[in-house]
């Protein structure tokens, strides 16, 4: 059962839970972080390490966020691995815990 990144990530991306994962699962897009389903372990490292709150167990997404399972999939497939923590975005702490971000969602 691989981990999903979910909505809160969108425009926070922050990126501590990419240090933690041993099999560099993580993708990087322009305001958003995924998890490659075929690469995920389920170690279960990243979860607690995120600030934002925003990575589950695929079985224990949030209700109304199961679109992500398939996003998760969808987009790491073309955007870069992330093995290194970076500074989240500027208005990182702004953007924490809003809802109905995916129309903000950068490709």
């Amino acid at each position: 059962m691989p981990f999903v990144v979910t909505e809160n990530c969108i425009k926070c991306k922050y990126t501590d839970c990419v240090e933690v994962c041993p099999v560099d699962c993580f993708h990087e897009g322009p305001n958003f972080l995924v998890i490659d389903p075929d690469e995920c372990i389920d170690c279960t490292l990243c979860e607690p390490e995120c600030p934002a709150n925003a990575i589950y167990p695929e079985d224990d997404v949030p209700a109304g966020q199961e679109g992500f399972v398939a996003l998760n999939a969808e987009l790491s497939r073309g955007w870069p691995v992330i093995t290194v923590r970076k500074e989240p975005m500027a208005d990182a702490a702004d953007w924490d815990g809003k809802p109905d971000k995916l129309p903000f969602l950068e490709r």
